[in-house]
């Protein structure tokens, strides 16, 4: 089936990062934002390493984002797929990732998952010429990672986070 991204990016001209996943799942074309499936941890994930409470509604989210300069976007605007199985993309069509981000202070980009990161890496890294920084999906079908792995692997971005509110104190 082919599926258009139906929604635009989340971000702001003092965004530090961007997060990018491949194309948004069923559940979060229905509901118009990132990460809306109810069994998918990308915002307890977020919101335990920045000691927050879950942000549940899209509005919620939508501030959590500003307040921690993080962007939210994917990689392909449209694509055939089965249902939300990555594995299925073909026929991909990339975002402009590049024009995205131009303005704005965003330096390092996150990937959510392998397909993300193949797509990215294939497609949008020779305009784009930041190197994407992978992270495992957040997707409850992804059993590999615990939830306490997941955490683990998402402390990268409060790495950068930390370390360039360094660089730009100075």
């Amino acid at each position: 089936m082919l599926v258009n991204h139906e929604f635009g990016p989340f971000i702001n001209k003092d965004s530090k990062i961007l997060i990018l996943g491949s194309i948004p799942s069923i559940k979060s074309r229905e509901f118009g934002f990132y990460y809306m499936h109810p069994q998918n941890r990308f915002w307890r994930v977020l919101s335990d390493l920045f000691g927050e409470d879950l942000p549940k509604t899209i509005l919620d989210k939508k501030d959590f984002l500003k307040r921690h300069k993080i962007a939210l976007w994917d990689v392909l605007a449209s694509c055939e797929i089965n249902g939300s199985s990555d594995s299925s993309i073909k026929n991909p069509k990339v975002n402009d990732i590049k024009n995205l981000i131009k303005d704005t202070d965003v330096k390092t980009i996150f990937v959510t998952g392998r397909k993300a990161l193949e797509l990215y890496d294939r497609y949008c890294y020779k305009d784009v010429l930041i190197k994407a920084i992978y992270l495992p999906s957040t997707s409850g079908a992804n059993a590999t990672f615990s939830y306490d792995k997941l955490k683990e692997k998402y402390m990268s971005i409060m790495d950068y986070l930390k370390n360039n509110s360094k660089k730009e104190e100075k």
